[in-house]
């Protein structure tokens, strides 16, 4: 799987280690916890599932388009780089785009699987240790899901973005353990889970749309799990306390706001950095994506209690003046109700073609048991 490289290079081994700050917290209390994490925990157990069995790997994906996208939502459409591009590039700037796309989509949820481990180790609570175990489980097979489909269907990935990594960074090297749950369940968790709603809702690809509808099924839970634990927590913090999550809020969602701009494919395409930025900052599209991404993360950041003034603020300019949100639980009962539905159609047509196999079979016996007869006749 080919690796572009204007980004920042890793290391040799392939690795990247980030010191870790936070204790290893063991609980003692075998009650009974609190009933809401518990039943996300049981939900967590019942709802796991294998990507091998459950996604058809089998569907076709053009890796020059694999989301079916439109011009208009590439940056360079409209642009005088646009035009010097001849229709081989522009399908091949279709393919980098998604590649870039769907590599962030794998890095961040291999730190959201790294980040998971952390909350077992170091959150207080066994209720919530238990739920993070079931996540990271989760996690570990969006990591396969993504890398499967860059490596298989696109055939080409892309380096960690620097924002991205910046944020990861923060988050894992903070020794509180509640920054986990904010760093990741919050804001990163919260972004993708926004961008795989838009990208599953308007994809004309049946692979990338089940996958997607799959991965949020999963996400819905750990957003709510996230949102749960965080409120409690942050209602007996003081004032002090509350202000130096609120602007890690802030620097967070700044940082995640520049990932979205995907200068690095633009440069591939021999856009000069600067202008790349310009582009993209400018791409009506991309604006619209991007309001759209961040009224989905705006309520759940009001609901755990961290809305000051200058959150709000933050909010108002990330979603173009309306900071007030969509609906999250009406949002995430709709997550699982797509992927039950797209489970319902391919293996009720599976069935089906089982069936009609089945009676063929039959059928076929029968008329050899009759040919036999007359012959014997």
């Amino acid at each position: 799987m080919p690796v572009t490289t204007s980004a920042r290079p890793e290391s040799a081994a392939g690795h990247w280690t980030v010191p870790a700050g936070a204790a290893s917290t063991f609980s003692w209390a075998y009650d009974d916890g609190r009933e809401r994490l518990l039943a996300l925990y049981q939900r967590g157990k019942d709802r796991q599932w294998d990507a091998v069995r459950r996604i058809d790997w089998d569907l076709d994906v053009d890796p020059t388009d694999p989301l079916g996208t439109p011009d208009e939502a590439l940056p360079l459409h409209g642009t005088p780089y646009w035009d010097r591009l001849g229709t081989g590039r522009r399908s091949e700037l279709r393919q980098h785009f998604a590649a870039w796309q769907f590599s962030q989509f794998l890095h961040g949820e291999q730190g959201a699987m790294v980040c998971s481990a952390r909350i077992v180790e170091s959150a207080p609570d066994l209720d919530a240790k238990f739920f993070a175990a079931t996540q990271t489980v989760d996690e570990a097979r969006h990591v396969e899901i993504f890398s499967r489909f860059l490596r298989e269907k696109i055939e080409l990935s892309y380096p960690i973005n620097d924002s991205l990594r910046t944020l990861l960074d923060d988050t894992l090297r903070d020794s509180r353990w509640d920054m986990p749950y904010l760093g990741m369940q919050v804001l990163v968790e919260g972004l993708a889970l926004a961008s795989f709603g838009l990208l599953r809702d308007t994809t004309s690809k049946p692979l990338p749309r089940h996958l997607l509808a799959y991965v949020m099924q999963d996400e819905a839970r750990h957003v709510a799990f996230g949102r749960m634990a965080l409120r409690d927590h942050y209602r007996e913090l003081s004032a002090t306390e509350l202000a130096d999550r609120e602007e890690f809020v802030i620097e967070g969602c700044h940082l995640m706001r520049n990932r979205l701009r995907g200068t690095e494919v633009l440069e591939n395409f021999g856009v000069p950095r600067a202008a790349a930025v310009r582009i993209a900052e400018e791409s009506g599209y991309l604006r619209a994506f991007r309001r759209t991404l961040f009224s989905r993360i705006a309520p759940c950041v009001k609901d755990i209690g961290l809305w000051s003034p200058e959150v709000r603020e933050a909010f108002t300019g990330l979603c173009d003046g309306d900071a007030r949100g969509t609906d999250l639980d009406h949002l995430m009962r709709q997550d699982d109700e797509i992927a039950e539905a797209l489970d319902t159609e391919r293996f009720a047509a599976e069935e089906t073609a089982r069936a009609e196999e089945i009676s063929e079979m039959v059928t076929l016996g029968g008329e050899r048991r009759s040919g036999a007869a007359d012959v014997s006749a």
